[in-house]
């Protein structure tokens, strides 16, 4: 019975270079792609995030249901913005597109 029982440790230290190696390249590997998955998802809700943002500059419905006036409408602070949102929306699908192509890349798996 003595003898069926071994230590994680003395197993450790029994293993060889291959197993080490082994071991570790799943641990780095198991680490890098779930980073790198995270930073793609990250890049995807940005850009959710500005897309709902961009629509709702076009939001300039009355202040009340009774009302005609309209909120506070500024046509160049509008223009300024919109094309805020529309180039960094645009960069932000190219680093997704990129980074997709990497993943699947250095992974095997497709995102």
């Amino acid at each position: 019975m003595k003898d069926e029982l071994k230590p994680r440790f003395i197993k450790s230290l029994q293993r060889n270079n291959d197993q080490i190696r082994e071991d570790r390249a799943r641990t780095i590997g198991a680490d890098s792609e779930l980073i790198y998955r995270r930073r793609v998802e990250d890049i995807e809700l940005k850009i959710k995030r500005l897309e709902r943002e961009q629509e709702g500059l076009i939001d300039i419905s009355p202040l009340d249901r009774n009302s005609l006036t309209f909120a506070d409408f500024q046509p160049e602070a509008f223009v300024q913005k919109d094309l805020e949102y529309s180039l960094t929306i645009r960069n932000l699908n190219i680093q997704l597109e990129v980074a997709v192509k990497r993943f699947e890349y250095l992974f095997g798996k497709t995102f």
